[in-house]
């Protein structure tokens, strides 16, 4: 199936490691012209390297923090003066792991300030310029406990839903723009955060890490994690030219771990 998405601009958030950047080498193979973001710059041009030598296509990276207004201030600029944004993977970094309840207030502060304000200004530029050229694609990256919290990801699980939420509505009101807003939730992909989840869990039940990874797999019914590359192909689905139909979802990639039918 052709995508696409050859010649297309895309800015990928989040993609020094983990789901970003599984996301960024697929869209470059299917011929996207890349921005990519995220805080470690030396990460992210080693990758853009990588993707202009492999699949030719142009590469641009910028250092962005979302939870410093000034960092995203640049992006924001950047999204103004490009010529042309056809895609955008809204992607940040997850907070740390926190128990329900007592988390102190400044906390809450701090990570709505880093996750959701940024994401939501950042969407809504991306709409400005989609709407100029009548075509779209954005992809929220959440996760699995927006609709099935996890004990020990609080904010996450807090945050998260909101983001979902606001591109929930978003994508009823540019749908008729040929825009389309999209939400995929991961549940336990082996990248670097579902590692140091891993690691944290271990630590507070002194158990072995094998013994936790042992027993999420347990939970769930495809016996193993998934793949960055396996969720990356679902996600690039949706940022694609023949997705226009498919807007205002929550996508699951998780293995079947999730057990409600609705969500």
């Amino acid at each position: 199936m052709d995508l696409g998405l050859k010649g297309r601009k895309a800015l990928v958030m989040g993609a020094s490691r983990g789901l970003g950047k599984a996301i960024a080498r697929a869209m470059a193979a299917e011929g996207a012209n890349l921005m990519l973001t995220a805080r470690n710059k030396q990460s992210l041009d080693a990758l853009a390297q990588e993707l202009t030598t492999s699949h030719g296509v142009s590469v641009e990276t910028m250092a962005v923090d979302t939870a410093d207004s000034a960092s995203t201030g640049a992006l924001l600029d950047w999204i103004g003066s490009v010529d042309r944004l056809d895609c955008l993977l809204a992607n940040t970094g997850g907070p740390k792991p926190a128990a329900a309840p007592g988390i102190p207030d400044e906390v809450w502060r701090h990570d709505f300030g880093a996750m959701v304000s940024p994401m939501i200004a950042l969407m809504d530029a991306a709409v400005a310029r989609m709407k100029e050229q009548k075509f779209g694609r954005i992809m929220v990256i959440t996760s699995s406990g927006i609709v099935q919290p996890i004990p020990v990801l609080a904010v996450s699980n807090t945050l998260r839903a909101s983001i979902a939420a606001y591109g929930k509505t978003l994508a009823d009101q540019v749908a008729a723009d040929n825009i389309t807003v999209n939400m995929i939730m991961p549940g336990r992909i082996q990248t670097e955060r579902v590692e140091e989840l891993d690691s944290s869990v271990a630590e507070r039940s002194g158990k072995s890490i094998s013994d936790v990874r042992d027993a999420a797999k347990a939970t769930i019914p495809a016996g193993r994690y998934g793949t960055p590359e396996e969720f990356a192909a679902v996600a690039t689905f949706f940022l694609s030219e023949p997705a226009g139909y498919a807007t205002g979802n929550l996508v699951r990639v998780d293995g079947a771990a999730i057990k409600g039918i609705w969500a």
